[in-house]
């Protein structure tokens, strides 16, 4: 039950309807005893300068998660910026201040590894393929980095988006091998669709099917894409007998990252 004392938080993008934030959240609230809800906001871009200023002086919103397609685009209208949030030209989560400043971050990868982490993966020395150097895309990408996996490989048909990237990433660490060059599968151990494809009914793979039965049934698959949760990206890998990460599992992994940057719930949530 939302009252006039609820203070809210929100999750804002562009379609919304298949994002899990809202019931992990408010599963949380509710069992935690918190006087708290989120709202799912779907806003047309030509109203996001507008839908930031009214957050400036919307008392009762604590905070706010970005999702697609509005992570880079509202970067550059928040007043404060994380290191990694500022590199990667992207957030995912802004923190109202009690005097209408916003403060952005980007834990995406954070979310990311947690999932994987809880999947036995641990990605130091790894060999990892990231298809798609969006928002979400470049933010897993970065986090792989900070945790010291060994070869990083972005595959993009925005080539010049994934070189950009590779720029960005070698520029912050610079001993790390970061290329786009691969001709099968079988050698990484983490592969990731960092991509909407899959999404819906549509039934598309990010990669040729040829190709994705060159993965090695010793990887780790993973799909950021939340409905269908088994996407067939991820159906076609677990039929190869790969592991499989679906993109709930890193909603869920993330949501204290998001909370705790919000100040409504603590990082271990």
């Amino acid at each position: 039950m939302i009252r006039g004392s609820t203070e809210l938080v929100a999750i804002i993008g562009s379609p919304i309807a298949q994002v899990k934030s809202p019931e992990n959240f408010n599963a949380w609230f509710a069992e935690n005893g918190q006087e708290l809800a989120m709202i799912a906001v779907d806003m047309a871009e030509q109203n996001l300068a507008a839908f930031i200023q009214s957050l400036r002086g919307w008392n009762n919103l604590r905070g706010c998660v970005v999702t697609v397609p509005y992570k880079q685009v509202l970067a550059g209208q928040l007043d404060q910026l994380s290191a990694r949030a500022a590199a990667l030209g992207s957030v995912n989560v802004i923190r109202r201040e009690a005097d209408g400043r916003l403060l952005g971050d980007n834990v995406d990868g954070e979310g990311f590894l947690k999932a994987t982490r809880a999947h036995g993966f641990e990605p130091s020395g790894k060999r990892a393929l990231v298809v798609g150097s969006g928002g979400v895309g470049a933010a897993i990408a970065y986090g792989l980095c900070e945790a010291g996996v060994g070869v990083l490989v972005i595959a993009d048909l925005d080539q010049p988006r994934a070189e950009r990237l590779a720029g960005v990433l070698r520029g912050a660490f610079p001993h790390m091998t970061v290329g786009n060059a691969y001709d099968g599968l079988g050698a990484f151990d983490l592969v990731v669709n960092a991509t909407p494809v899959g999404m819906g009914d549509t039934g598309e793979l990010p990669l040729p099917g040829v190709l994705l039965e060159s993965l090695s049934p010793k990887a780790l698959v993973a799909d950021v894409v939340t409905s269908p949760v088994i996407t067939p990206f991820l159906a076609l890998a677990r039929d190869l007998g790969c592991r499989i990460q679906t993109g709930p599992e890193m909603a869920r992994a993330q949501m204290g990252n998001l909370g705790a940057h919000m100040g409504v719930m603590p990082l271990e949530a």
